[in-house]
């Protein structure tokens, strides 16, 4: 055997090698090929810090070792209401995963309530329609999408008239919270509207409501009953009520 032979038969043995430590220690389920076309990907959407629709992406945190990174981000979908990203990324003490969030600019819940007829058992305002995905009429209280660039208190304002016609001279913060953090980006804001009077409702095209006032104690009786099964009417109703027995409002 030539020496030039042996010695390429010793670098391709260990490159080999090499190639074989590698693939043991390698646990990255994507390969490079599809993770690089995903990085690519990145470049073709909206960046990263918001949506065209502008809805917010949260800064990935992490604490002491465990940090999260954003391997690639791709828009898949883009409505006038909310867009579909399909991401990647390194979450603490796991590998890439693939995660397809919806993105939305955040919503607004009101809480409107009269109390001047009997404080012992305010009124709310409740309203009725029927909700598709669902595939039911439902009852719920007054809520919204909060516009991009628009603070939640305005929105909350706008909402309980658009829909309902009240004007509210109160407004005080309940609740903030993540409606399904597991795949939907949006958060509501809940607002206790005090000292209501009627003004003009203004729905949207799309949008057919009923809506009435009924006794807070009627309303824990529907929560109960499982007639409002919507999970933004309950939480505020129960930390209203919460509040009360607290002495908090």
């Amino acid at each position: 055997m030539r020496t030039g032979q042996k010695t390429t038969l010793l670098k391709t043995a260990k490159k080999e090698k090499r190639g074989k430590a590698k693939s043991k220690t390698d646990k990255n389920p994507i390969s490079d090929k599809k993770l690089a076309t995903r990085k690519n990907a990145v470049s073709t959407t909206a960046k990263p810090g918001a949506s065209k629709s502008g809805s917010s992406r949260p800064a990935l945190i992490g604490k002491g070792s465990a940090k999260v990174a954003l391997i690639s981000s791709r828009l898949a979908y883009q409505g006038p209401l909310f867009d579909v990203y399909t991401d990647y990324v390194r979450e603490p003490e796991r590998d890439t995963a693939r995660r397809d969030v919806i993105r939305h600019s955040g919503s607004v819940v009101i809480l409107a309530v009269d109390d001047t007829r009997n404080p012992a058992d305010p009124l709310i305002v409740v309203e009725r329609q029927y909700r598709h995905a669902a595939g039911q009429y439902m009852w719920e209280i007054p809520a919204g999408r909060k516009e991009p660039e628009e603070a939640t208190l305005p929105g909350a304002k706008r909402e309980l008239l658009e829909e309902t016609g009240y004007l509210a001279k109160r407004w005080t913060k309940i609740a903030r919270f993540y409606v399904s953090p597991g795949f939907l980006g949006e958060w509501m804001q809940v607002y206790l509207a005090e000292g209501l009077s009627s003004g003009q409702s203004a729905p949207d095209e799309d949008e057919y409501i009923e809506h009435k006032q009924i006794p807070l104690s009627q309303a824990l009786e529907w929560v109960d009953s499982g007639k409002i099964i919507d999970a933004k009417s309950i939480i505020a109703i129960l930390m209203y009520v919460r509040r009360r027995a607290a002495s908090v409002l």
